[in-house]
């Protein structure tokens, strides 16, 4: 009985020690505002782009979409990226 103590004792303590901190605050921050958005309103999407990348081009095509509620009920925006090869004019 006495070699289960020790091993069921610090399991008790490891519960214990994880359930009393606090939850960790979230941070809807970014660095770059560019990518992501708090806010109700949809951003606006960006023009459709095309980069030369010299023997090809790229057509960059960006979009906002929803990505969930912040606590106090303020959509998060994520921007989205696709690229395409095309040919270059």
């Amino acid at each position: 009985m006495s070699r289960y103590r020790i091993p069921l004792s610090m399991g008790l303590i490891a519960l214990l020690a994880g359930c009393s901190g606090g939850a960790i605050a979230p941070n809807y921050t970014s660095e770059n505002p560019d990518i992501m958005r708090i806010g109700n309103q949809r951003p606006a999407d960006p023009q459709v782009t095309v980069e030369s990348l010299g023997s090809y081009c790229l057509e960059i095509t960006e979009t906002w979409s929803e990505q969930g509620d912040t606590p106090d009920g303020q959509k998060l925006w994520a921007l989205s990226t696709q690229r395409k090869v095309v040919p270059c004019q």
